[in-house]
């Protein structure tokens, strides 16, 4: 039964609380794991994690929110109705516009209780230092409150509180700026310089992801017009501009490996090798040491299919092996002792398969 009488509302809670924690924590858990999954492929999310609030926490933040109102007002209250995060989850999204995505996606699969946008209150004030994001109070929809797996949170509320990597990064400085209501003006100054900033960067971050996609959509798109690899192979007039980076090395690499998924990170660190053994690369010197020893390449590793190492080269081992064969000066470490020698002695035993050795061109 619900009063007015805070003291004996505070023993109620307690006691429900150290009743229910092994199911809130329970609860909690289900939460993290279904946004885990809600979002995993469709989201850049950095990280998810979840909390049971402590219980004098939840009091406190009763008694210096709500009570007062309460009381005055002669309603009688129970504290637990009025903890909206009691169960709390934190998302790190990587980019400014997923949150609006989360938000969205969330909405499809959850019952939306609450919204508070704590960017629009930031702005709203003259003081606009101040951690960032959004919190969204939540409830499983009708389907999933049905689900036997769900039985232990059914009627349970959370709050999601959703930030960029930029904003959580603001969030924990913030908590630690002493005295922030009475900072003197030219520290809210320098407080709230540094904070556009952090807005600056939120927002530079997302413009160069898309700036990223869109270079790699290009890729994708070029290499698809040319499926049939055998009937073209790229040449110098197929490549505008110069400069050998990984968007040009996806774009030749994907003319001769169509299909393959290179992955970023790996693209990253095989260019920055390219380049560290021969700086002055180009985009086309590098699509004309494919393109004049790649039948070679492919004709080595048929040859040993299925016998050798040789024979499970991937899209990275070739390249790899055309390099080498394009310039063995330059491209010399590009292959283990042990692969340059099983290479070469091919090399040597099969002089028919091989059309090309050693530099040929210098106009690229």
């Amino acid at each position: 039964m619900s009063s007015i009488d805070f003291d004996k509302e505070k023993n109620t809670f307690r006691d429900y609380y150290d009743a229910n924690i092994g199911s809130l924590e329970t609860a909690k858990n289900s939460f993290v794991a279904l946004v885990e999954s809600l979002t995993k492929g469709s989201i850049s999310i950095s990280k998810i994690e979840g909390r049971v609030k402590n219980r004098e926490e939840c009091i406190k933040k009763f008694n210096l929110k709500y009570r007062n109102v309460l009381e005055e007002a002669f309603q009688h209250y129970t504290i637990k109705d009025h903890i909206s995060d009691l169960i709390g989850l934190r998302v790190v999204c990587l980019y400014e516009d997923d949150v609006e995505k989360l938000k969205s996606k969330l909405a499809e699969h959850f019952l939306v209780i609450d919204v508070t946008d704590k960017t629009s209150q930031i702005e709203d004030t003259e003081d606009s230092f101040g951690y960032k994001g959004l919190h969204l109070d939540l409830k499983l929809n009708e389907i999933r409150r049905n689900l036997p797996e769900y039985e232990v949170c059914k009627d349970l509320s959370f709050e999601v509180q959703i930030r960029t990597i930029i904003q959580d990064s603001w969030s924990v400085l913030d908590h630690k700026i002493k005295y922030k209501k009475v900072i003197p003006k030219q520290l809210k100054r320098r407080i709230n310089t540094l904070a556009a900033l952090f807005e600056l960067a939120d927002r530079e971050f997302k413009e160069i992801r898309i700036a990223t996609d869109a270079e790699l959509e290009k890729t994708h798109l070029q290499a698809e017009e040319n499926t049939d690899i055998g009937t073209h192979i790229p040449d110098s007039s197929d490549l505008k501009g110069n400069e050998f980076n990984a968007f040009s090395f996806l774009k030749i690499a994907s003319h001769f490996f169509y299909g393959f998924e290179f992955e970023s990170y790996k693209v990253d660190g095989f260019t920055q090798e390219i380049v560290s053994l021969k700086p002055l690369i180009t985009r086309g010197k590098f699509n004309f040491y494919i393109r004049e020893t790649i039948t070679a390449v492919k004709k080595y590793k048929a040859f040993f299919a299925g016998s050798s190492p040789a024979g499970s080269m991937n899209p990275y081992t070739v390249i790899r092996h055309c390099l080498y064969l394009g310039d063995k000066e330059v491209f010399s470490s590009m292959l283990t002792a042990s692969a340059k020698k099983s290479f070469e002695k091919w090399l040597i035993d099969n002089p028919y398969y091989v059309n090309y050795s050693g530099e040929k061109e210098n106009k690229y």
